[in-house]
């Protein structure tokens, strides 16, 4: 099973390679003959438009450019679905194919592209790539209209079906147990691979942190702890979404986790945030509004450490495949001399990139698990003063 894992995260790895190699190359032409005319100049390489279009949220899977042969480029992608409502025109459902890449309008509405801002002079503070705005039979943006876009982006779909493949893989799991299969017996297949998961996520995440009331919330900690990881593990196959490297996506989670802490506080919890004992008087009204925006804080680093962490590698893996397009426009033997190293240092990050994604989904599963303990203190120890004997779990005695 783990030779069968490495070569599938190797063929991954190179595959980001290949993907971009097929994207088409801006090099300068060579020198042509007295007599023939020169080519048109073209745009160099737009390391920019490649980084943000690979982080950002669109409505459409893009997996690289195909370059005919008359020197224009076909982008190869996987058009979705549109669902756009106004007040004003009612409801629309059509694909994102029908903008042809945001080069037409289509029933009025136009998708914002970089280029688009700057040939209509919009306000880049304002609009942003992917954007969907109404416009009127003359092309021109209708402010008047008032668009909710609804539609299902990659971001979306790509974590319905990540969330799809774990709830299938978790109910062929639990279907086992139930026959019995794995139980005396070493398990095997799939469920010889989440078991051990399972158990560590237990033993070393709930119980330390939770103690008694651990199985309470260990289906909550598992949870969170699988979604993240398989999210993480899809966005790192070249032409998927980066789910967990959106802002939206973290904030959400965050936020589900910090109402699981607020239900699962006592009053012992909020008596040491508003009159914390032991303090002189003096510094409570310092400590006070501290402890306050220390309730806050917890949440936003879960979403800020997991955003942060996702978005960077996917970053830093783009930049260093860019190097080889730049150095190509400059010249193209520099282009082939610069692409092993950046190969090789890809690989080397995406394979750090890989272990991230475990430890992202293994902290965040951890810190929420932290803020419920500390949440529950005080009951908690209350409980264990009160019947020591009726916990008998090695891992906490």
């Amino acid at each position: 099973m783990t030779s069968r894992l490495f070569k599938s995260f190797t063929v991954a790895a190179f595959s980001v390679f290949f993907a971009f190699l097929f994207s088409p190359v801006h090099a300068q032409p060579g020198k042509n003959d007295p007599g023939q005319q020169a080519p048109p100049k073209k745009e160099g390489f737009k390391a920019k438009e490649l980084i943000f279009g690979h982080v950002l949220n669109a409505h459409e899977f893009h997996f690289l450019e195909i370059k005919k042969e008359d020197g224009t480029t076909h982008p190869l992608s996987i058009p979705l679905p549109v669902i756009l409502y106004s007040p004003q025109r009612g409801l629309d459902v059509f694909m994102s194919s029908r903008f042809h890449h945001g080069e037409e309008a289509y029933k009025n509405y136009i998708i914002l592209t970089e280029e688009k801002i700057k040939e209509l002079k919009l306000d880049p503070k304002k609009f942003s790539a992917q954007q969907i705005l109404a416009v009127n039979d003359a092309g021109e943006i209708d402010p008047t209209v008032k668009v909710y876009d609804l539609s299902l982006t990659r971001n979306v779909v790509q974590m319905l079906l990540a969330l799809a493949i774990f709830v299938w893989v978790m109910l062929k799991i639990a279907a086992r147990y139930k026959r019995g299969e794995g139980v005396k017996t070493a398990p095997s297949g799939a469920q010889g691979l989440f078991e051990p998961i399972i158990t560590f996520v237990r033993d070393e995440v709930a119980k330390p942190n939770l103690g008694h009331s651990y199985d309470k919330y260990l289906p909550y900690l598992l949870t969170v702890f699988f979604f993240i990881l398989i999210n993480n593990l899809f966005g790192l196959i070249p032409g998927t979404a980066n789910v967990t490297g959106n802002i939206a996506f973290t904030m959400l989670l965050s936020l589900i986790s910090f109402i699981v802490i607020m239900f699962s506080s006592n009053k012992h919890y909020w008596g040491h945030i508003f009159w914390p004992p032991g303090v002189p008087n003096w510094a409570k009204i310092i400590l006070i509004p501290v402890e306050i925006l220390g309730v806050f804080t917890k949440p936003f680093a879960l979403m800020i450490r997991l955003f942060a962490n996702m978005v960077a590698g996917h970053i830093i893996i783009i930049c260093l495949i860019s190097l080889i397009f730049i150095f190509a426009g400059l010249n193209q033997w520099i282009g082939w001399g610069v692409t092993p190293v950046s190969i090789g240092f890809t690989i080397f990050i995406y394979f750090i990139e890989l272990l991230v994604a475990f430890i992202q989904a293994f902290i965040f599963a951890m810190l929420t698990a932290v803020f419920i303990g500390q949440a529950r203190e005080g009951a908690h120890h209350h409980h264990e003063e009160e019947s020591p004997a009726k916990y008998d779990d090695p891992v906490m005695v």
